[in-house]
């Protein structure tokens, strides 16, 4: 009896030793498929990429495309001709109203009143008012943040009031630096304007210290008209002169004058093309980046290379023969930098039309070397996203962190879907984000093609392995 057990034992012992053998050359197998397919997305996109040239027409032949403006429209009738020719299954126009904010035509200008005259670079932030026709002229009172103005009250009255917080040099990731002074910028007239300050100077949104000023979004929360102050971003080495020169003379003045003013909201458009799903066309999956940018560069980094890597990824599937399981969206979303119109009125349609949506992937952190990709997941796919660690990193995809995506997709969240964003190297975006220096010649060729690559590899896993 004794024999025949252990001969029992060593038969399952034998069986069991087959079945995790054969389980491992299961995941060696589809390892190396995912492998090859992921190997071929690369050399096409190196080889026979497409999405550099359609930068150099978004960026040049259309250029800086703010909301509401001729250049928006230009860009909308652009993409929906762009992937339609694609051969795209399907593309239309979603309709939203988007806020029309203009810079106007007449020069802004800015000058530190000390003894003499210093120029210095200034430029309008967003959603702003204007000054006065000759502009305006105040003492300047420099503080380091909302808290510190909220502090003084009254004691900003009838002065210009100069947000001063610099980047944080030590944080190696710049979105974290760029996080934590942003809301000195956004909010810097909200909380000064209640206390009668005359005006508003900010710091611009970058680590580099140069003569560009950066201008991005403003808001005035719910104040009252009279207490609306005009609000402009000062170049980095201004506001380091400017604060040199504060403690030399804390009395001196200061001089900015701007035209902008906001238009009624005007009807635009996010561009959709999709390609079908193959096995469960239900189902989606949506890659997209935002076809607005700000008015001063040609929003070459901030969004048109998402924009054009994300219409690529939808080639780059075609073109390898990958026919994806489920429906494949490419979303050219309008009005992220000044409103997000875009962002929700997709995810209130998708709500409205009952879509279920697996996955996003948003690209909206420039041009620049892939590092990886960011993700709220979510919990039950977890192991899965990690366990791509060794297909991506061959690619430079190494970097696969929890928290972030897109502003763009993060209204689809409902909790199921698993929402990511393309992360390339940030160390030069900031130098350019908002600028006039965010042009086409700022973009490499080979590292946005790997990034469309990188996102193409992506979908491609998302879509293979996913529900």
């Amino acid at each position: 009896m004794k024999i025949f057990f252990l001969a029992i034992s060593l038969f399952l012992v034998l069986i069991s030793c087959t079945d995790v053998k054969s389980q491992k050359n299961i995941v060696e197998t589809v390892n190396k498929t995912d492998s090859t397919t992921i190997k071929h997305i690369f050399n096409s996109a190196l080889s026979n990429g497409q999405c550099y040239q359609w930068l150099d027409v978004l960026s040049n032949d259309i250029g800086g495309r703010l909301s509401g403006s001729p250049e928006a429209q230009q860009a909308v009738e652009w993409g929906e001709k762009l992937m339609t020719d694609l051969d795209f299954d399907k593309v239309w126009l979603q309709p939203i109203m988007v806020p029309h904010w203009v810079r106007g035509k007449k020069e802004e200008a800015s000058f530190i009143v000390n003894n003499t005259k210093i120029n210095v670079p200034i430029c309008a932030l967003g959603g702003s008012i204007a000054t006065l026709e000759n502009g305006i002229t105040g003492e300047v009172i420099e503080v380091k943040s909302l808290e510190e103005a909220e502090s003084l009250g009254e004691k900003l009255r009838g002065k210009i009031v100069f947000f001063n917080r610099p980047f944080d040099d030590t944080l190696i990731r710049t979105f974290r630096a760029y996080g934590g002074c942003v809301d000195q910028r956004y909010a810097g007239a909200m909380v000064t304007g209640k206390f009668g300050a005359l005006g508003v100077i900010v710091r611009s949104m970058t680590n580099n210290i140069d003569d560009y000023p950066h201008t991005g979004t403003m808001s005035y929360g719910d104040l009252p008209e009279n207490e609306k102050v005009p609000t402009a971003a000062i170049s980095t080495k201004a506001s380091n002169l400017l604060s040199e020169k504060l403690k030399e003379n804390p009395n001196l003045n200061f001089y900015f004058k701007q035209n902008c003013k906001t238009l009624p909201e005007a009807p635009s458009f996010n561009v959709i093309g999709e390609i079908t799903g193959s096995a469960i066309p239900e189902k989606f999956i949506v890659v997209g980046g935002h076809l607005d940018s700000w008015d001063i560069g040609d929003g070459a980094h901030d969004d048109g290379a998402g924009i054009v890597q994300s219409i690529e990824v939808a080639r780059l599937l075609k073109l390898n023969g990958i026919k994806p399981n489920h429906t494949i969206r490419v979303v050219l979303f309008m009005n992220e930098e000044n409103g997000l119109r875009g962002g929700k009125k997709y995810a209130e349609e998708a709500k409205i039309n009952n879509e279920y949506h697996a996955a996003a992937l948003e690209s909206d952190s420039g041009g620049f070397t892939p590092r990886g990709f960011s993700f709220d997941k979510n919990e039950k796919n977890h192991e899965l996203f990690m366990s791509w660690k060794s297909l991506l990193a061959p690619y430079g995809l190494h970097d696969l962190n929890i928290g972030g995506s897109g502003a763009d997709i993060g209204p689809l969240n409902d909790g199921a879907i698993s929402l990511f964003g393309y992360r390339p190297d940030s160390q030069r975006y900031f130098d350019y984000h908002h600028a006039e220096t965010d042009t086409f010649d700022k973009v490499n060729k080979r590292e946005l093609e790997l990034g469309a690559a990188s996102m193409t590899s992506l979908v491609y896993l998302l879509d293979k392995y996913l529900e």
